[in-house]
Order: structure tokens, then C-alpha cells, then sequence
């Protein structure tokens, strides 16, 4: 019983890095454009890094959301099929 539960605790904890994984991949790759345009460019204005940061990750929480959701409702159904399991 101990096991299935560390099992579902680490199963979790991945679920939870990979599905955050998304947006903030594409938080960083504009992070890192913005920051170079910003050098180059001289304008240091902290409005300019987080707007379009923002926008990415909106976009990509919408884009994304069918896949989070799926893999969240699969680690659901483990779950639950564990503590049908296990009561």
C-alpha cells in the first residue's frame, strides 16, 4: 500500500514539471529575446520584458490546455483506481 502511494506521490511531482513545462519554456525564450533587444537597443523599461512574457504564456496555457488537461485527467483516474484498490 505504502509503495502505490510514493508511486502516485512521485508520478505527481513529474506531472507537475512536465506539465508546467510549456509555458515556462516559452517564458524563457521570450525572456531571452526581449532581453537581447533590450541590450541592444538600450531601452531598459521593465514593461517591455513583461508584457510580451505575459502574452506567451497566456497563449501557451490556451495552446497547451487540451494536452494539461488530458494529463491531468489520466492522473486522476490513477488515483482514484488506486484508492479503490487500496480501501
Amino acid at each position: 500500500m505504502t509503495e502505490q502511494i510514493v508511486h502516485l506521490v512521485q508520478e505527481g511531482l513529474l506531472l507537475a514539471l512536465v506539465v508546467s513545462a510549456p509555458p515556462l519554456v516559452a517564458s524563457l525564450l521570450v525572456a531571452l529575446v526581449t532581453a537581447t533587444l533590450q541590450t541592444m537597443t538600450q531601452l531598459q523599461d521593465a514593461t517591455l520584458s513583461a508584457v510580451p512574457r505575459l502574452v506567451v504564456v497566456y497563449g501557451s496555457v490556451v495552446l497547451a490546455a487540451p494536452w494539461i488537461g488530458g494529463q491531468l485527467l489520466r492522473f486522476a483516474r490513477a488515483v482514484f483506481e488506486t484508492i479503490a484498490t487500496v480501501g
